[in-house]
């Protein structure tokens, strides 16, 4: 009886350590350039951006921020540090849109987000999220062009 235990766990035990095998698509060189950890995975900082404080009624004024904000954007994905943007629709949380920025502290995401002229004039503020997602994110990035028809 204490064989058939002695077996049944040495089997199990096999049967465990095989069940997380290596990936036979792995790609080192990828990986590495993405700076993806065992898992395929990095952290980001997750910005969602809210209605700030400050209100513009001057709509002029208010266009040359907004189109400062997009320039920003753009900027960013240029230096690779942001890997998605988007605005969300009206909450009730007056949360207005999402930046994952490509950067490892919220120092540097403060630094960043200091740069866009919405943020800074009070029109949008900001809460920071460390967040943890596939290192292969970023690559989305490089069918935007392919896939976008008209640009801000």
């Amino acid at each position: 009886m204490k064989k058939i235990l002695l077996l049944s766990i040495i089997l199990f035990s096999i049967i465990s350590v095989n069940a997380q095998t290596e990936n036979t698509k792995y790609n080192k060189l990828l990986a590495d350039s993405l700076g993806a950890d065992e898992y395929g995975m990095k952290s980001y900082m997750f910005v969602i951006l809210k209605t700030g404080a400050k209100q513009v009624k001057d709509k002029d004024s208010l266009n040359i921020l907004f189109k400062g904000h997009m320039n920003n954007i753009n900027r960013l994905v240029d230096i690779k540090k942001l890997v998605v943007a988007g605005p969300f629709e009206k909450n009730e949380n007056s949360y207005r849109g999402l930046f994952i920025l490509n950067v490892n502290t919220k120092e540097e995401a403060l630094d960043l987000l200091r740069t866009d002229p919405a943020i800074a004039a009070g029109i949008f503020d900001t809460e920071i999220f460390k967040w943890y997602g596939s290192a292969a994110l970023s690559e989305y990035l490089k069918y935007c062009d392919l896939i976008t028809q008209k640009k801000y």
